[in-house]
């Protein structure tokens, strides 16, 4: 949940209302809602809008996405750390080549 509980700080931050964003992002302010608390996914193409926003790099944003989508697929597995090593290993043999 680093994502939604990121975009509830950068949210409280800027003093906006759950309905802007909301519109914004053109979804119903419930949707947005389930966004924020964790119960439901922000699609890629919505980082970018949410970035633009709350006026934050985009890059990092995307980061924390990413990240959430991750920490969803291993959270429960017994070897979640083996494997994102393993990943992180073939990441960087990857870029080498």
């Amino acid at each position: 949940m680093l994502f939604a509980e990121k975009i509830k700080q950068l949210r409280d931050f800027r003093q906006m209302p759950q309905r802007q964003i909301a519109a914004a992002l053109e979804i119903d302010t419930a949707t947005y809602c389930k966004i924020e608390k964790g119960d439901r996914r922000a699609k890629r193409e919505q980082v970018f809008i949410l970035s633009e926003l709350f006026e934050c790099k985009h890059d990092e944003l995307l980061k924390i996405w990413l990240a959430d989508q991750i920490y969803d697929v291993v959270k429960n597995e017994k070897e979640a750390s083996e494997v994102l090593n393993l990943v992180q290993e073939n990441i960087v043999e990857y870029g080498k080549k």
